[in-house]
């Protein structure tokens, strides 16, 4: 057994990364464990999108937890980029909804409404005010809703920055280390890999869709986090890129500074299949093509597939085990992973460091779950 911790992560996904991160910065002896390298779970496959006003609505404690971590980005990336030492593409650019039909428009009318009650600037456009905005879109684009708050990162850039970062402030990485199971043994947590045991004094579960996988002792069900598989597209633009993120009903649109535009994302409930698949890649061309008729006569890069964390009620799991003290989940993140990433490092490292549960935790607290 090697030498304890102080935490064990398991997971080098972004919430992994995240989560040692600011345990690191603020002191603490962490190790991160992992069976891939750095950022190559649901993370590589993430076009990086920060858009929590998408389909807003009132009164939603995702809204609340998405709004919250934006709000920590500008900062966040900041002092990951200074102490890594490495660049992360960042832009705070809005988004531009657009849609095609009556009921389109109304769902960008109820979106800006809600908005407007939270003093968030948007601006609800016509047909011309939208082709103005973005030129690219195709003729039948009846009108859209700009949110200038909003933007993307690179997830990869970010996640390999975090880990770095990390590291600067002393935690370690364990690659290629597959978690069998999770006990607790003389008060020490225990992490048996099938390269060895680790001992800390506590373990954060942030392995993703994978964190179902592993034995907990003690604890009489498995969190309830189920692999929904998502496919990107990498194209290569030719011409004038689109300006902002363009969202539509059926993919987003983001725009690299490297001339590569991304398109995502399939939903598909395949388990734990991480095969790219015809229909996918055809689906999502012909989605874009439908909203930037451009896109047919563009290169084509290649595809990613990542299989995102969902649960039940689309709210990650985060805080401590019921059932066994030393255990601390930061799990389920679904499609919010890279946006929830700064505020769950915060919410985690506050409870673990400084004992301090924020009032947030309470909608995402893994008591919902019988079991746990």
């Amino acid at each position: 057994m090697s030498r304890p911790s102080d935490f064990i992560v398991v997971g080098a996904g972004i919430v992994g990364c995240s989560v040692a991160y600011e345990l690191a910065r603020r002191g603490a002896s962490v190790e991160i464990v992992d069976e891939r390298p750095v950022g190559m779970g649901a993370t590589q496959a993430s076009a990086g999108v920060l858009a929590p006003y998408i389909e807003a609505r009132e009164g939603s404690a995702l809204l609340d937890l998405t709004v919250r971590s934006l709000a920590l980005y500008d900062d966040f990336v900041g002092r990951v980029t200074e102490a890594s030492g490495q660049p992360v593409l960042y832009r705070r650019t809005g988004t531009l909804d657009v849609a095609t039909d009556e009921r389109g428009l109304q769902a960008l009318r109820a979106t800006a409404d809600v908005l407007a009650t939270r003093s968030v600037p948007a601006l609800l456009l016509d047909a011309a005010a939208t082709r103005s905005e973005e030129p690219l879109v195709a003729d039948d684009v009846t009108g859209a809703l700009l949110i200038e708050e909003h933007g993307f990162v690179s997830a990869p850039e970010l996640t390999r920055a975090l880990a770095a970062a990390a590291r600067v402030h002393g935690a370690q990485l364990l690659e290629q280390s597959r978690v069998r199971r999770i006990c607790s043994r003389d008060g020490d947590a225990v992490v048996e890999t099938d390269r060895g045991t680790l001992s800390s004094s506590a373990v954060v579960l942030a392995a993703g869709s994978w964190s179902s996988t592993i034995a907990i002792d003690g604890v009489a069900a498995p969190v309830p986090v189920r692999p929904v598989r998502g496919q990107l597209l990498y194209l290569g633009w030719s011409g004038t890129q689109p300006r902002r993120v363009t969202w539509s009903r059926s993919c987003y649109i983001v725009p690299w500074d490297d001339g590569t535009v991304l398109v995502g994302a399939t939903s598909e409930d395949a388990g734990f299949d991480e095969r790219l698949t015809v229909s996918g890649v055809h689906d999502l061309l012909q989605a874009v093509a439908d909203v930037v008729p451009h896109a047919w006569s563009v290169t084509f890069r290649g595809a990613r597939v990542g299989l995102r964390p969902a649960t039940s009620d689309a709210l990650p799991v985060i805080g401590r085990s019921p059932s066994m003290p030393t255990l601390t989940y930061a799990t389920g993140h679904y499609r919010n992973g890279i946006l929830l990433a700064p505020l769950t490092g915060q919410l985690v490292a506050d409870l673990l460091l400084d004992g301090r549960a924020d009032p947030m935790l309470d909608a995402v607290s893994p008591l919902r779950f019988p079991g746990l």
